[in-house]
């Protein structure tokens, strides 16, 4: 099992509303069917840097995880997501797998993401800051 897990903060300028329709979208990211547990909502750490809220997603495997990182449900939910978060910070993810290389593994995955969807390369790059553990 990958556990995958994002905290993050909303720009000022974003609504509350505007921030229940991001929750949501994530929400709905979460329940795809390669997603076996999630939970989205309220960072329980401290938020005093501006990271109010978390997302987290449970992944299978390697296999699965492709298979997320390219559903439609996340793609679609991400260019709506993206424009509201001001701050991000990626991982620490965690894994009962013992393999020492997963970490690299899932760096490759991302990797060919980020150059099969240069959109979304570039909608990443418009979050101000972005933490990776």
């Amino acid at each position: 099992m990958i556990v995958h897990l994002l905290r993050f903060g909303f720009r000022d300028e974003t609504t509350d509303e505007q921030k229940a329709e991001v929750l949501a979208l994530m929400r709905r990211t979460a329940s795809v069917e390669s997603v076996s547990f999630s939970t989205v909502g309220q960072n329980l750490g401290d938020s005093s840097a501006g990271l109010t809220h978390a997302y987290c997603v449970a992944i299978e495997d390697l296999a699965v995880l492709e298979r997320y990182m390219h559903d439609p449900v996340r793609l679609d939910g991400d260019s709506r997501i993206i424009p509201h978060v001001a701050k991000i910070a990626i991982g620490p993810d965690v894994s009962d797998v013992p393999d020492p290389a997963l970490r690299e593994q899932i760096m490759a995955l991302h990797e060919a993401k980020l150059a099969k969807y240069p959109e979304w390369a570039q909608l990443m790059q418009t979050v101000p800051e972005v933490q990776i553990f």
